[in-house]
């Protein structure tokens, strides 16, 4: 088994659009593993539309009064050192990925506001192709300890409507250099504005291409997509409004672990253990004053010091799978009493789940009950076979708390 390499697609409306499935390696006792960031299908933009300033309202920018992002002159200067035009990036300069240009250091993060940009086409469009292993293969060295490799556990589609039985849960889209891309992610719980939280986790490779790249851009958050689990088909002649019946969120601002940022990749990353992040988000058309977790009406605490493995009778994994045999259209769950998975030295041991969910579900949260007995996101869909018989997790301790706790100071009392 080896590691997958991005392939081509033709899709819609007969254009060829190219897609991405990035791969992370591994081995688990003597067996060499073939894994693969379960997260993304890119595909080319056609889309135009205009943007809003964005950016960090700690350093001078906010919110304005009609909900946009706005940049602080601070950061405008900082794009400008780095040949980023404002007025150039509505028009398109946004699909420049010139490796000199693309952000990519921790304090860097922007997004600025596209408005009509995540249409239900380019949100359908963006999607998990089919896998293709890759020539080559890279073998670890086991590290520690690994549970047996679990009996695959088949998907169960999550009842409709979403908004009712999984309410926290929803799609993250983004684009990076091949293409448009798509994620799962899931609203949690905001320690400085309690049952007002406007944050949401998902994986580190749905925000940040790792060691060889930068901060993906136009990410954006769709709580409860296709509620009412509606096949392509019919999703295609839907309104907006049932496609994202809670609106478009966009990320003002997002971080993740700087082992991610230093060691993960698309291929043999080193970063899974870490691979997670955290986006604060706001609504793309202003909203009715209300936060994300008012607005989606639930939000999950997020448990950092779970039960050892051994302890955990169950977890659930929920996620938007979109390679075959899913199409991305709706909202899958597993169950399984989680093993452990050792993938690098040094590093903690992931949490792994028999799961036949394939790519599109990477980020997708995964819960089991906390110390304290009650549901809590514990980890996040990070990685899984080509074969897609599992789906490892990393186990969050300080440097994700770390990372939860930044997101939530800098939009304390915001």
């Amino acid at each position: 088994m080896r590691p997958i390499r991005p392939t081509l697609a033709a899709r819609r409306r007969g254009s060829a659009r190219r897609r991405v499935s990035p791969a992370l390696a591994a081995a688990s006792l003597a067996t060499v593993l073939a894994l693969t960031a379960t997260a993304c299908g890119p595909e080319e933009d056609g889309a135009a539309a205009q943007a809003s300033d964005s950016a960090d309202p700690a350093s001078g920018g906010g919110i304005s009064s009609d909900g946009k992002i706005v940049i602080p002159d601070e950061l405008k200067d900082k794009l400008k050192e780095r040949g980023f035009d404002l007025d150039k990036w509505r028009d398109g300069e946004w699909k420049n990925w010139d490796r000199d240009k693309w952000l990519r250091e921790a304090k860097d993060f922007v997004n600025p506001i596209i408005a009509g940009l995540w249409d239900q086409d380019r949100m359908r469009d963006a999607e998990q192709p089919p896998e293709k292993p890759a020539d080559d293969e890279q073998n670890w060295d086991d590290a520690g300890v690994s549970d047996p490799t679990p009996a695959p556990v088949d998907a169960q589609a999550v009842k409709t409507p979403y908004s009712e039985s999984a309410a926290e849960s929803g799609k993250l889209f983004f684009d990076g250099p091949e293409g448009s891309m798509v994620c799962s992610a899931t609203v949690v719980t905001d320690p400085a504005n309690p049952g007002k939280s406007n944050m949401v986790w998902t994986a580190g490779h749905c925000v940040h291409a790792g060691k060889k790249g930068g901060w993906y851009r136009n990410l954006a958050f769709v709580p409860s997509y296709n509620n009412e689990g509606l096949s392509m088909a019919e999703s295609e002649k839907a309104p907006q409004e049932q496609i994202a019946p809670h609106g478009v969120w966009w990320a003002d601002w997002g971080q993740t672990s700087q082992q991610w940022i230093s060691q993960g990749a698309s291929t043999g990353g080193q970063g899974a253990p870490y691979d997670f992040a955290v986006i604060h988000v706001t609504p793309e058309k202003g909203g009715n004053g209300k936060s994300l977790e008012e607005t989606v009406g639930s939000a999950l605490p997020v448990e950092f010091n779970a039960p050892a493995t051994p302890k955990i009778d169950s977890m659930t994994a929920t996620g938007y799978p979109a390679a075959a045999p899913f199409d991305g259209q709706k909202l899958y769950q597993c169950q399984d009493k989680p093993g452990r998975l050792s993938v690098t030295a040094g590093d903690p041991s992931m949490y792994r789940v028999g799961c036949t969910m394939t790519g599109g579900s990477s980020g997708g949260g995964w819960v089991a009950n906390g110390q304290d007995g009650k549901p809590a996101l514990v980890s996040n869909t990070s990685i899984g076979p080509v074969t897609a018989g599992w789906l490892a997790g990393p186990r969050l301790g300080d440097v994700a708390k770390g990372v939860y706790d930044g997101v939530s100071k800098k939009f304390a009392g915001r």
